[in-house]
């Protein structure tokens, strides 16, 4: 018999609920109860739209049917299977069918559960590539300032973002960070800045500090989404991938974010023409559904890893409990179809141009300090206002969601990303709210 809890039974206390203010949080809780489509509904039956989907992850609307009815069609066939030298059928299905999505040389997907795991296991796969080729001593990483890559111990070390890893001092060692591209000197300008293609040449510079040949690889955002939408300088990502290439370094793009239809294409690879040798991927993998990442690697990563091994000896000794679970699988192939059966990607590139003027209409707002934006995912960053970084942010996305919209912020930074099935009417009401908003924290202010 179960012992009587220490707390009432509608409590909020035994939940430790991530990134968030617990104390504060517990006090005035904002909670979600229901969801469909665009829409929200809180515990208390007020309506709200989904400005973020979610965090990023849920582009073709919360409670599809399709994919409730294809994981409860799963959960009845087969539950749960090992895929620890055993296997089960629909991960094959699976991989086969998100492979033909990547780009053309990306032919390989490991699966994982999340976008945090993607990263570290681009870390072993890296690793793994570079000693099978008899080049162990590249055991260097580079990453970017204000860089975010997950939250397990190798995305923190990669992790330009201070506040991740402040707390937590024990991190992979050998991580050399550039900068980033944003100097703020351009502020409001839409798509991708004119200026900075020159920032990758700091990547030429650690090749000659440390020798391009200790380098195993570097890990960049394409768009780096979660700090606040900091869109590549034209010109940027190529130069990246001539030096990446030129010192036979591995490319990995972190697509968790700018993965399926984000940007408008299917991958962000596809939109700036560039070709990563290994991808990381997450999020709207299976519409947010079910937790599920990957990554996905090119044949030469596969190749060299799987050959260099002996005969019948496991290639690579990596994986997870729930790696290609056959539960998440199932929600993976119904999202996919899902994505393709709507044109949804090509709808998300439809809506981009009016999404990104119904942003830029606050431009000019006293309380808006700049507006970045690519495909439907957008940057607002609001005057500090003299007060600590993130409190204005902090103080709206609560009052933005009594006010019905759910935004995701970042310090000072709203991140809009809508769902790809949103409506223009819906736009306009998002950015209605928000501006009210923005207006009310003026008055107040």
């Amino acid at each position: 018999m179960l012992e009587s809890p220490t707390h009432a039974a509608n409590s909020l206390e035994p939940h430790w609920m991530p990134f968030t203010e617990n104390r504060d949080f517990k006090q005035s809780p904002r909670l979600i109860a229901k969801a469909k489509g665009v829409e929200l509904w809180d515990h208390k039956g007020r309506k709200l739209l989904d400005g973020s989907s979610g965090l990023f992850c849920s582009p073709a609307g919360h409670a599809r049917s399709e994919i409730a009815d294809a994981v409860h069609r799963q959960l009845q066939e087969n539950s749960y299977a090992s895929s620890f030298q055993i296997g089960h059928p629909i991960s094959f299905t699976f991989a086969e069918t998100l492979t033909r999505l990547l780009p053309d040389t990306i032919d390989y997907a490991f699966f994982t559960n999340s976008g945090s795991e993607s990263v570290d296991t681009a870390i072993k796969l890296a690793l793994a590539y570079h000693r099978a080729k008899g080049e162990g001593h590249r055991n260097r990483f580079v990453s970017r300032a204000r860089a975010y890559h997950g939250v397990n111990m190798g995305g923190i070390s990669l992790s330009g973002m201070v506040r991740n890893r402040e707390t937590f001092s024990l991190t992979l060692p050998n991580i050399s960070t550039i900068r980033h591209t944003h100097t703020g000197a351009t502020p409001f300008e839409k798509g991708q800045p004119h200026e900075g293609a020159d920032f990758a040449l700091d990547l030429e510079g650690l090749c000659e500090t440390y020798g391009g040949n200790t380098i195993a690889a570097v890990f960049i955002e394409p768009i780096a989404g979660s700090t606040g939408v900091l869109v590549p300088p034209k010109g940027y990502l190529e130069k990246i991938r001539e030096i990446c290439t030129a010192h036979g370094i591995l490319l990995v793009f972190d697509e968790v974010i700018t993965g399926f239809g984000r940007l408008g294409e299917r991958f962000a690879a596809d939109v700036f023409d560039i070709t990563p040798d290994i991808m990381t991927m997450a999020k709207a993998l299976t519409n947010g559904c079910i937790p599920m990442g990957a990554v996905g690697a090119n044949k030469e990563v596969y190749k060299t890893i799987t050959e260099a091994a002996p005969a019948n000896a496991v290639e690579f000794m990596h994986g997870y409990t729930y790696s290609a679970h056959p539960v998440a699988c199932a929600a993976g192939l119904a999202s996919l179809a899902i994505y393709e059966k709507e044109g949804l990607f090509a709808r998300a590139k439809e809506l981009t141009p009016y999404f990104l003027d119904a942003v830029w209409s606050l431009q000019g707002h006293p309380r808006v300090k700049d507006l970045r934006g690519y495909g439907l995912m957008a940057g607002i960053e609001v005057e500090a206002h003299g007060k600590k970084v993130g409190a204005q942010g902090t103080a709206l996305q609560k009052a933005m969601f009594h006010n019905g919209l759910h935004a995701k912020f970042t310090g000072d930074t709203a991140i809009l990303a809508p769902q790809y099935i949103v409506e223009k009417t819906q736009i306009d009401e998002m950015i209605d709210i928000f501006r009210k908003t923005l207006d009310k924290v003026e008055a107040s202010a």
